[in-house]
């Protein structure tokens, strides 16, 4: 039997979220994770070597930090992080973030790190 489409509410998805830097997955489509999280502070340099990420920024502001230069989102802004380009996300006040990206990709791509290495396909 398929399964029945249902909507989901973003607010309600965030609501019981506490960590930040610790993505939840909201939904799985051909082979992708939608996922939620929650920003604070500075998330360790790294890049993904065979995935490109796309954040949106639900509430709140975060950068995007490049070596070179540095993009900050708003609210209702996205940018869209290719393959290989090593970067870092920062918000200075909490920031609700959507991620759309392959599923397993992990968050610290390239590197692993005690404090911001989470586990995937957490669910919320």
């Amino acid at each position: 039997m398929d399964p029945v489409p249902t909507k989901a509410s973003l607010s309600e998805k965030f609501a019981p979220i506490q960590e930040h830097w610790r993505p939840r997955v909201i939904a799985e489509l051909n082979g992708q994770e939608l996922k939620l999280v929650k920003f604070c502070g500075v998330f360790p340099w790294h890049h993904h070597e065979q995935e490109d990420e796309l954040f949106l920024v639900w509430r709140g502001q975060m950068v995007i930090e490049f070596r070179d230069h540095q993009v900050v989102l708003q609210q209702g802004e996205m940018c869209v992080v290719p393959r290989g380009i090593e970067h870092r996300t920062s918000a200075d006040t909490e920031a609700e973030v959507v991620i759309f990206e392959p599923a397993a990709t992990r968050n610290t791509g390239n590197i692993v790190d005690d404090k911001f290495t989470a586990p995937n396909g957490v669910k919320v």
